[in-house]
């Protein structure tokens, strides 16, 4: 289901493609009255009405059509804020295709759910999870093994291990690791087919076209091409990825997705944050306005063993893609216990998977008497030097090596420093050592060194702030200097004091590299702050020297706690660290309850005179500049 599905990483998205020539499309019945309403306006549209690299099954067209009643969708619940206190929320990745071990691209989308769910944890607002996991029936995955010479049991459980492992390392804090191979998943599965085949929601009909193994989708005559190869034989292949298809003929179970074309519409004109990036939303906004045809969500059992058996019908498999959506009920024991958090859902997912989450699932949802999730975040991908990762250029970047060459935290920080959700983003050893040896060992380690070495604080406690040096006013831009205080030095207090909040309003709406580019902005502030007053030019002795000394650190101090405790959703182990060594201690780490420079509001500071932590060493290590690229190189 996730990004490895189709390959190392999706290429560029294209248009949606037409009915394929050859695939035959049978007549329908009319509407029903509720849904012959106009359809509106694509609005502000533009380029951005394309459709996923996949093709989607929807390219399957039924030749015969016996169409039961179908009920109507439930009323749909608003979304309501994530800021609400005490309440459940479920955080998701996408379940990644057993077909290949990790890359940066699937530790990209855990990351981005991982710091989402420490972020909330951190702010105190509710009960939450974070669910992962992997996706593992298919026929790419029974031909695969086949090819391999063992099971897709073995290489299921194989290649499984190996995500668990990767996140694990990684410090992905997830509470469920999902396999679609697992019983009680299946046991969902099942479930769900029932809904919609008690709702109205399936009907059976035979589907012919181009088919693509690799794809596990039909495509159109548009997007194939003709290749020879070495024996001079002809064949048809995919102009995108290169696989192979074949004309296929099945009888199968299809889904009245047209008939929700509407209700779609609907659910998204009401919740006008549901998906986000909002370019992604006007996407999927053009997407609802083309013909919305019916969806094919079975295989026949011959050609696919290695799937969930169609209930009550042993001659068909259940679609792997329809089979791994489901993963987001089987986590909450659906169908059990499922209401207690559903739909307060996110889900993370990628670009290239938009289609399958954001019209797919909320139908198949809204068919089997379900409301569509909360959110959809979406992110684009990572390119390697300008180009496509790919297993056959050979530069499919391993995230175990990234993590030995960066160490965790400070791989972690550089995708999510430097990934837009937007905008595809590159990778290259270069830029990670120089992102990191800038803000992480140089800004922020070289910081927290400077202000608590032994010759400016010898004492090695948490200083006094003294008002007469730094006195609190109205208007720094309108008052005379009162105090040592200068003008840049308030407003680095006025900066830091609004970094959690501007945080919080970033991770909100998943712009994550935005709020650790106000932190890394406020870092070099700080630094500012302390290089201009030269506390080492300071004489301890005399005391009204000594007063502003402490001032100095104190402020500094202070900073770096707001720091340490923001950065923790996404290098825990280095705030950790951080934090430990300021002697704040673990229920004084809540971001809920954070406090910048409480002595400036004349308020009392728990920590002054406090002594701090143990020195560790250096914050973060500098990084050498690596001379052959072995990362880049490092072939899976």
């Amino acid at each position: 289901m996730g990004t490895s599905r189709h390959g190392a990483a999706p290429g560029p998205t294209s248009h949606r493609p037409r009915r394929p020539h050859g695939a035959r499309a049978a007549s329908r019945t009319p509407a029903p009255h509720w849904l012959s309403r106009p359809r509106p306006i694509c609005p502000r549209a533009r380029p951005l009405c394309l459709a996923v690299s996949m093709v989607p099954p929807s390219l399957w067209f039924p030749l015969a059509m016996p169409r039961p009643a179908l009920l109507l969708p439930p009323p749909l619940r608003r979304a309501s804020s994530t800021a609400g206190p005490g309440r459940r929320l479920l955080l998701s990745t996408p379940i990644f295709y057993a077909n290949g071990p990790p890359h940066i691209g699937h530790l990209y989308s855990a990351l981005l759910a991982d710091a989402l769910h420490r972020h909330r944890g951190l702010r105190g607002a509710g009960p939450g999870r974070l669910s992962t996991g992997t996706d593992e029936h298919g026929l790419k995955i029974q031909q695969a093994a086949a090819a391999a010479g063992t099971s897709p049991p073995e290489l299921c459980a194989r290649i499984s291990a190996l995500f668990h492992q990767a996140f694990t390392q990684a410090a992905i804090s997830f509470t469920d690791f999902i396999r679609t191979s697992e019983p009680r998943h299946c046991q969902a599965v099942c479930h769900f087919w029932a809904a919609l085949q008690e709702r109205g929601a399936l009907y059976k009909g035979s589907y012919e076209g181009w088919y693509c193994t690799a794809e596990e989708g039909f495509l159109p005559e548009s997007q194939l091409t003709e290749r020879v190869d070495a024996q001079g034989n002809i064949h048809k292949v995919s102009m995108e990825s290169g696989h192979e298809v074949h004309w296929t003929k099945e009888e199968n179970y299809m889904f009245k997705l047209s008939a929700f074309q509407d209700p779609l519409q609907k659910w998204l004109r009401n919740n006008p944050r549901a998906i986000s990036p909002e370019p992604f939303y006007q996407r999927v906004l053009c997407w609802l306005v083309e013909d919305l045809p019916d969806l094919s969500i079975s295989r026949e059992r011959s050609r696919l063993q290695w799937g969930i058996p169609v209930p009550s019908d042993s001659t068909q498999t259940i679609y792997v893609w329809v089979d791994a959506l489901v993963n987001y009920l089987s986590v909450l024991g659906y169908p059990e216990t499922h209401g207690e958090w559903w739909p307060a859902v996110h889900h993370v997912v990628g670009k290239d998977i938009l289609k399958f989450h954001a019209v797919y699932w909320p139908a198949l949802l809204m068919a089997a008497g379900l409301s569509p999730p909360e959110r959809i975040f979406v992110h684009s991908h990572w390119t390697v030097r300008g180009q496509k990762m790919s297993k056959s250029l050979g530069n499919v970047i391993d995230p175990f090596a990234c993590n030995e060459r960066y160490t965790v935290d400070g791989f972690r920080y550089f995708l999510l420093r430097q990934g837009v959700p937007e905008r595809d983003c590159d990778y290259y050893d270069e830029k990670v050592v120089k992102v990191l040896n800038s803000e992480l060992a140089d800004a922020l380690g070289g910081l927290l060194n400077r202000s608590t070495a032994p010759g400016i604080n010898p004492s090695n406690t948490y200083p006094c702030f003294s008002e007469t040096c730094f006195p609190k006013v109205v208007d720094y831009r309108e008052t005379e200097a009162l105090g040592r205080a200068a003008a840049e030095d308030y407003e680095l207090v006025v900066s830091v004091a609004s970094l959690p909040l501007q945080v919080a309003s970033y991770f909100e709406d998943f712009q994550i590299y935005k709020a650790l580019e106000c932190i890394a902005l406020c870092v070099r502030q700080t630094n500012g702050f302390f290089q201009r007053h030269r506390p080492w030019k300071l004489d301890r002795k005399d005391p009204t020297e000594k007063m502003w000394l402490d001032t100095i650190i104190h402020v500094t101090l202070e900073c770096l706690r707001v720091y340490g405790t923001l950065l923790q959703p996404v290098i825990p182990h280095i705030a950790d660290k951080l934090l430990s060594r300021l002697a704040v201690e673990p229920e004084e780490r809540k971001i809920s309850s954070l406090t910048f420079l409480p002595r400036y509001n004349g308020k009392p500071c728990p920590f002054e005179g406090r002594q701090l932590g143990p020195d560790t060493g250096i914050l973060f290590h500098r990084l050498e500049k690596s001379s052959q690229h072995q990362i880049e190189n490092k072939k899976l």
